[in-house]
Formats: structure tokens, C-alpha cells, sequence
């Protein structure tokens, strides 16, 4: 027993969800964009220079790494799904384009919601004063109890989630991101802080159930970046623990003798941050890599993105 003492979190005030207002929905969501006739003839008229340039060499590495069965590995923060981007993100992990995907506790937790609401992403400033923010019971106890029975059967953060999720009742399942990758049979790994994510307050949290997962989740991430020579990771928005997570995962696959250097990583965000350049762009790629950076909103570069890809495919 420690010296300090826990707050009780027994008696906390809680609600659910699907009666709160919520800022995103399901019917804003994007569309997969189909292979727009000419897009391709278009990009190729551009300037070869600077970012029009490193866009096309881009997208020209995803398609090679697919057609050579490479590793394309999507790491991200929580907005892409809080801007609409889950059925573009799992059309291009149905199409291959995407081996394996990355991220933080937020975009689990939107990604549930969405599943079993259709909306996500409270109103913080307004909550926050009564101490309402983060306080979805249902949310938080399906995570945290499909984590728990994820520690049972020995599974990562992401496949016990997404498992619950694709064998329940909700009626989202197609847009969950998590739900599809588990159908799929691509790894969705969940790299949690504790402390960072609304889950995390609620009783029903087991620190060594979300530990556990999280830790295998990095261990099979890890194991993706082992194969990840010829193949390539676009970070969307995650400005510090993914950049952490892979970095360590880069030196651990070195470490243990894997030949990982050549490969290519590209930073999508709104604005330019030092660590995303630094643990994505140039110090993994200094070696024999290559890191481009791209700036706009997620919302317009996600897309564009994939319809680059599929005209290129």
C-alpha cells in the first residue's frame, strides 16, 4: 500500500453518449474518392520542383510499395476521424493501400462512438466548466471492458476493440475504422498515455488491462517496422506520441539486426511541427530514406491523397 492517497472515483456523475451533444456525425462523413479520369495527366503537367514534385514521388512510392507487397503503415492523431475521413481511411485499407495502421487513445474512442452513435467530439468548453467533459459512461465502459476481455485473450488494444465492435450491435460498423481493420486482418495499434483519454477517469478503467494491451499494440507495431525496408508511413496530425512511438520502434528493429533504411515517410499537417519533422521526416530517413512534408487541412489532403493514389494505381 502507498503512502499517497487516490482520489474515489465511485461516485462520479456520468451520462450517456447518445444524449449528448456531439459536433461530428456520421452524415458529414467523406466519401472514398472513385479514380477521377485525367487526375493523374493533370499532376503529371505540374512543375517537377519542390512539393509538387515530392507529391508525385509520394504517391508513386505507395503505389510501387503495394505492387511489390511492402509495408504502408498510416499513423494519425484523433482528428482525421473527428474531420470525416473514416470511409476514405478504410477504403484505401481495403484496397491495400494501407498495410497497418497506428495511433493515439482519442481516435479509439471517436472511432466507438461514431460506431454505435453516428456522432462523437463533445462540446469541451461548455463541459468542462461542470465537470461533464469525459464523462460518457457507455462510451467508456465499452472500451475499457472490451480491453479487459482483450487482456483475457491476449490481444492488442485495437483488435480487442475492434473485435467488440465488428460482433455488436452498432450501427455504424462500416464506418468504424477499427471494426474494418479487424475484418480485414490489418493491425490497428492503439499507443495510449494514461491520463490523456476521457476512458481513463471512469471506474471501470483496469491501468494493468489498457497497460498490457498498449504495450503489445507497441510490440506489434514494431514487428510491422521490422518489414518496413522499400515500404513507407505518412504520419496525418499526430504531433507527439506517434513520432515518439515509431522512433523507438525504428531504433528497436535496428537494434535487433533488421535492415531497415530505405524507405520513404511523408508528415501531412495543418501546420509544421518540430517533432513530427524530426522523429518522421529526418531522422529516420537519414540513412538512406527519403521524408517529405506536406502542409493543408486533413480534410482536402486525405483525399486528395487517395484519389493521387488511385489514379496512379
Amino acid at each position: 500500500m502507498g503512502k499517497y492517497e487516490e482520489i474515489d472515483l465511485s461516485k462520479l456523475k456520468r451520462y450517456s453518449a447518445r444524449d449528448r451533444f456531439s459536433k461530428v456525425t456520421s452524415e458529414i462523413f467523406a466519401k472514398p474518392p472513385c479514380k477521377i479520369e485525367g487526375l493523374r495527366e493533370f499532376v503529371d503537367s505540374l512543375p517537377k520542383v519542390l512539393k509538387a514534385n515530392e507529391l508525385r514521388m509520394l504517391v508513386e512510392d505507395i503505389v510501387r510499395a503495394r505492387s511489390e507487397k511492402r509495408e504502408i503503415v498510416l499513423t494519425m492523431g484523433a482528428h482525421p476521424i473527428k474531420c470525416g475521413l473514416s470511409p476514405v481511411i478504410i477504403d484505401l485499407m481495403s484496397n491495400g493501400f494501407i498495410t497497418c495502421l497506428a495511433t493515439n487513445g482519442a481516435s479509439i474512442i471517436h472511432d466507438t462512438e461514431i460506431a454505435f452513435f453516428g456522432a462523437t467530439s463533445e462540446e469541451v468548453d461548455s463541459a468542462i466548466k461542470d465537470g461533464s467533459f469525459g464523462m460518457a459512461g457507455d462510451t467508456a465502459d465499452f472500451i475499457n471492458n472490451a480491453v479487459k476481455e482483450g487482456q483475457k485473450e491476449s490481444l492488442g488494444f485495437g483488435e480487442a476493440v475492434g473485435k467488440r465492435i465488428l460482433f455488436s450491435d452498432a450501427m455504424h460498423i462500416d464506418k468504424s475504422i477499427s471494426a474494418q481493420a479487424y475484418r480485414l486482418g490489418i493491425p490497428l495499434t492503439v499507443h495510449v498515455a494514461i491520463g490523456t483519454d476521457i476512458i481513463h477517469p471512469h471506474p471501470s478503467a483496469d491501468g494493468s488491462a489498457i497497460g498490457e494491451l498498449s504495450l503489445r499494440d507497441f510490440r506489434i507495431l514494431t514487428k510491422v517496422i521490422s518489414r518496413l525496408e522499400g515500404g513507407v508511413l505518412i504520419n496525418f496530425g499526430s504531433t507527439v506520441v506517434m513520432p515518439e512511438v515509431f522512433l523507438k520502434a525504428l531504433s528497436t528493429v535496428r537494434n535487433l539486426g533488421h535492415n531497415v533504411y530505405h524507405f520513404t515517410t511523408a508528415n501531412f499537417d495543418m501546420v509544421q511541427h518540430y517533432r513530427p519533422n524530426r522523429n518522421i521526416v529526418e531522422r529516420p530517413t537519414n540513412c538512406g530514406g527519403k521524408g517529405y512534408t506536406f502542409t493543408g487541412h486533413h480534410e482536402i489532403m486525405l483525399p486528395l491523397l487517395a484519389a493521387l493514389i488511385k489514379a496512379y494505381a
